[in-house]
């Protein structure tokens, strides 16, 4: 008897079946579709030009450790829809008076115009440039004209929806360059190996800023000598993704939007997990990009810092030269447009 109830007590526990997976399946992917909308828009929010070509350069520059600022915004976005829309919904009115709105306001004008308009501007101008030859005046004034028309005629909903198209955009272009980047190195395995082996042709005296860093890999790295240290990307870096996520009015509007709260929350975890992408198709093509063209400069003056090695090795020297990358370059020009003019429609 002892033996039977010992048995029983301790059975192995019954393996999901195929339709116990397809419920599950199912049930998550019904949770992304409420939420495709709003979760689009809240990546479209943040991914814009300037993000596009830090994320490669930086990755070209240092490595993976920069993922770090995507990664984390994954718990914030899901403590944005869990618990702070939740406070926003059912305080149901305003705090601090007139004169604290307006503080906020033109503080948040002014951050936007010199932290992120003119960022986007210029970094999306430039790669229209680069891939077509166009005025970088004439690239900016164009790009603001048809952001002004859509975000004036249609409003807030006219850039939810366009957002959820420039996000489509922006994934399959980042996309197309991450496949035709890993065919050129030879896929994954090859990607350590070869970026640490690659250094840039033009190099600054007495100094090893150049070097590849042989933490490279890391996602987490020393907090005395890394240059991402792991305590500040896990503590101090979440702390402004709490303000930037949680509290930023350009991105907690888009889910006070959504149509109920289960809308909002299906949102950020569609955003959560467009939010992993960049790791793979943006950042380590950047670090291919080392690889493949080490000595493709940009005139940018004459600083020759860490900086200036890293833009030296971007994607866009990438651009200057190849086979076959008419496909590539015009998708990457599409992705960097609708980036910008999304950018733009956030912060009108």
């Amino acid at each position: 008897m002892e033996g039977n109830s010992t048995a029983g007590a301790f059975a192995p526990a019954q393996q999901f079946s195929v339709a116990d997976l397809v419920v599950v399946v199912v049930y998550f992917s019904l949770n992304v579709a409420v939420g495709i909308w709003i979760g689009a828009s809240l990546f479209a929010s943040s991914e814009g030009s300037g993000l596009f070509i830090g994320l490669a350069g930086t990755g070209a520059a240092g490595g993976i450790a920069v993922t770090g600022f995507e990664w984390n915004a994954t718990y914030a976005l899901l403590s944005l829809a869990w618990v702070f829309v939740p406070v926003y919904i059912s305080s149901g009115r305003r705090f601090g008076g007139e004169r604290i709105r307006m503080y906020l306001s033109a503080l948040s004008l002014l951050l936007s115009i010199f932290t992120k308009i003119s960022t986007d501007l210029y970094s999306g101008a430039l790669f229209v440039q680069v891939c077509l030859g166009w005025d970088l005046y004439l690239s900016t004034v164009l790009m603001l004209v048809v952001t002004g028309l859509y975000t004036i005629a249609g409003g807030l909903a006219a850039v939810i929806y366009t957002d959820a198209l420039q996000t489509l955009i922006m994934v399959l272009g980042a996309i197309v360059l991450a496949v035709k980047a890993f065919n050129e190195i030879g896929g994954y395995p090859n990607l350590e190996e070869a970026y640490l082996k690659a250094m840039p042709s033009k190099i600054v005296p007495n100094a090893t800023c150049h070097l590849p860093r042989a933490d490279a890999m890391h996602l987490f790295r020393d907090p005395i000598s890394g240059d991402l240290p792991w305590t500040g990307m896990t503590f101090g870096l979440s702390i402004m993704a709490t303000w930037y996520w949680c509290t930023d009015q350009v991105i907690v509007q888009r889910s006070l939007s959504a149509k109920s709260l289960s809308h909002a929350k299906a949102g950020s975890i569609l955003a959560s997990y467009l939010k992993m992408l960049p790791l793979f198709i943006i950042i380590m093509p950047g670090m291919i990009s080392r690889v493949l063209y080490p000595g493709k400069a940009l005139p940018y003056g004459r600083r020759a810092d860490r900086v200036g090695i890293c833009l030296e090795t971007s994607v866009l020297g990438a651009l200057r030269e190849g086979e076959g990358q008419e496909r590539t370059c015009m998708s990457l020009v599409l992705t960097l447009c609708s980036l910008c003019i999304n950018q733009l429609s956030c912060t009108l």
